[in-house]
């Protein structure tokens, strides 16, 4: 079925948008199923380490990764069959997310101290765990990893230091003496100084999801037009076979009488 030029900007916007969510679903889905039940990350729901924002973030993370999976999902097939329902359920599943999204953005923004103060005991407990542990445990190695590499900060800055030297970056001498932080208070300057970037990324991204929404709408809505603007059903008149010229005009009696 034919769109106008707006309907087909958008379908084709559209596909190309809900190709980039599938992709990011599928890697917050993956990321969220490993670690809960890879065998370096299991052992945080079997022990208790204090660590419920951790399960929670987790649990989180995999019920994201659904939803945008399935939005996704829906929004292709609605655009490449050009299915109204599909696109209505395309839009309400994204209009869920960024409604998610502008909520955690704002608690997040709120709570900023608070936030960072949790995520900097989380460390802490971890940090801890691995210490006495002799860092033998595998899954908190590799915690502690994902901190120090993306925060660029080592440990709490105490006399147990060398004991996680191994998760931290690798760095020259002068640096790791004198440049490397301690990450408690990397975590606790990162939600308070910048709390307004992390809001604008959470209402960045949900604005993006109400534009993704807008153009579902615009499909739906050209869908609907080209559907009732389709020309009346005719039904079509069998051919007339034309009867031979005596039948049609029969000629007039001719007299074959002689003449004189």
């Amino acid at each position: 079925m034919a769109l106008d030029g707006c309907g087909q900007l958008c379908k084709c916007i559209l596909i190309l948008l809900n190709f980039v969510f599938a992709l990011v679903g599928f890697a917050m889905l993956g990321l969220g199923l490993w670690l809960r039940f890879s065998s370096d990350t299991r052992g945080f729901f079997d022990i208790d380490l204090n660590t419920q924002q951790f399960v929670i973030g987790v649990t989180v993370l995999i019920v994201l990764g659904v939803i945008l999976l399935l939005a996704a999902i829906f929004g292709d097939y609605g655009a490449c069959n050009e299915n109204r329902v599909a696109l209505s359920v395309f839009a309400v599943l994204l209009g869920i997310l960024a409604g998610v999204l502008i909520a955690a953005g704002v608690l997040a923004f709120i709570n900023s101290d608070k936030v960072g103060q949790q995520l900097s005991e989380f460390y802490s407990t971890i940090y801890l765990q691995y210490v006495n542990k002799g860092g033998s445990e595998a899954s908190l190695a590799v915690t502690l990893r994902l901190f120090h590499n993306a925060l660029d900060c080592c440990g709490m800055g105490g006399t147990l230091e060398p004991l996680v030297r191994e998760t931290c970056p690798k760095k020259g001498v002068f640096d790791t003496l004198f440049k490397t932080k301690a990450c408690p208070g990397v975590i606790q300057d990162l939600f308070t100084s910048n709390a307004p970037v992390v809001l604008g990324c959470f209402l960045g991204i949900a604005a993006l999801m109400v534009l993704v929404t807008v153009f579902a709408c615009v499909v739906s809505s050209a869908i609907a037009y080209s559907r009732s603007s389709l020309p009346p059903y005719i039904r079509l008149a069998a051919p007339t076979v034309l009867a031979p010229a005596t039948t049609l005009y029969p000629s007039a009696y001719v007299d074959d009488s002689p003449t004189f």
